[in-house]
């Protein structure tokens, strides 16, 4: 990055850096869950804390290790690859946030902060060398899948969530590493990124997106206790018509679209089904 640079430009750079839209979205997630479980606002206030800091590590370290790669894909929506900020800076911001994580994590307690951080250190090995791999999916389905153990077990007598929370997190999450893939999948290919989805393909792993966001709202419906409520029947129903339309057109954008509908109805569904066993 030239020295001449502002440093306004160079801040907005590093937040660009960082993948605020999921970061963020990720971030309240895990805050409404943990407002809906009982942690109450200082307990939510710090799974606010150690998640932000963990997904900004996150972000700014998938950036990092694909500076090279996506400057010379020529990406201009990449800070680093247009050299809007410095490699070393966004390196320094990555571990700074990961230190930052750790404490933070652990302040919910020692179990609930070793899951959280072995979901963080399962997104950093996903960005340093899984997403290369057949195994793409696996960081996803643990870092999504240990989020509401995270939630929960900071909570007095540290109690695990119910396991088909688990489950249905753990397929929300490998559905939107399908999903997250397809607008770049070409791409991805041609830089020699060859994780699963990349592999299968765009079709098959459209389906898959809406297949495996599909089944979480099934697990999240079926799950609870007692009969299946209004909401949960307009879950189903509309889980059905997503999966009707994607499978009806699997070429087109509506697996995608499908996908990301599906993930937001089974989002409302963990805020509402978080809970310890």
């Amino acid at each position: 990055m030239s020295e001449t640079v502002p440093p306004g430009v160079a801040v907005s750079a590093l937040v660009r850096a960082c993948h605020p839209v999921p970061a963020a979205a990720v971030t309240v997630f895990a805050g409404a869950m943990a407002v809906a479980a009982g942690r109450g606002v200082a307990g939510s206030a710090l799974v606010v804390a150690a998640v932000g800091a963990g997904q900004l590590s996150v972000g700014w370290s998938n950036d990092r290790i694909d500076a090279v790669r996506d400057r010379v894909a020529g990406r201009r929506d990449k800070p680093l690859a247009t050299g809007a900020v410095r490699p070393r800076t966004v390196a320094a911001a990555a571990v700074t946030a990961l230190v930052l994580c750790v404490p933070l994590s652990l302040a919910s307690g020692l179990l609930a902060g070793a899951v959280h951080l072995l979901g963080v250190a399962a997104a950093w090995a996903y960005n340093g060398w899984l997403k290369r791999t057949v195994l793409s999916w696996l960081p996803y389905a643990l870092a999504f899948g240990l989020l509401p153990a995270f939630v929960t077990l900071g909570l007095p007598g540290a109690p695990w969530p119910y396991p088909w929370v688990t489950a249905a997190a753990a397929l929300l999450g490998t559905g939107a590493h399908f999903a997250n893939v397809l607008p770049d999948l070409d791409e991805d290919r041609a830089a020699g990124v060859l994780g699963l989805p990349q592999r299968l393909g765009r079709t098959a792993s459209g389906l898959l997106a809406v297949v495996l966001t599909s089944a979480a709202t099934v697990l999240l419906v079926v799950g609870p206790t007692g009969p299946v409520r209004a909401a949960g029947w307009l879950a189903l129903a509309l889980t059905i018509v997503l999966t009707t339309a994607a499978l009806a057109a699997p070429r087109s954008r509506l697996p995608f679209l499908a996908a990301m509908a599906a993930a937001a109805v089974d989002v409302l569904l963990l805020v509402t089904t978080t809970g310890p066993a």
